[in-house]
């Protein structure tokens, strides 16, 4: 059993160590919901009719497509974390399938295209 530090230092690493424990479980926790959610059983995506424009959102101005207002809050809440947690979720594969649609991995589920000036393209699969 490792002998608790009793310096200031000893401490503070030790409580270091518990926060970087609880973000990288929270991140972990965060982006299995995702890949449990995303890419969900056939809904929205397959009823089709969607242009790129009416799925453009505008994250950093809380601005999104109708579709996402009309979806319950959790999968709102899905769609925010997968905008704002792109370099997490690239490390995660995509285990529904969606592969066969160019998903190369968890983001793909989310998001379409991330352009340059800050708006997103969502994929309407998850939607559900």
């Amino acid at each position: 059993m490792a002998r608790m530090n009793r310096t200031s230092g000893g401490l503070r690493r030790l409580t270091a160590g518990r926060m970087q424990r609880r973000t990288l479980l929270q991140a972990a926790l965060g982006a299995g919901g995702l890949a449990l959610v995303g890419c969900t059983a056939p809904g929205v995506a397959d009823q089709g009719g969607f242009g790129s424009t009416d799925l453009v959102a505008w994250p950093a101005k809380d601005q999104w497509p109708q579709i996402f207002w009309n979806a319950p809050a959790s999968v709102q809440e899905v769609y925010r974390y997968a905008v704002a947690h792109e370099d997490e979720l690239k490390w995660m594969p995509c285990f529904c399938g969606c592969v066969n649609q160019g998903h190369r991995y968890n983001f793909d589920c989310y998001v379409t295209e991330a352009r340059p000036d800050g708006s997103v393209v969502l994929d309407p699969m998850s939607f559900g």
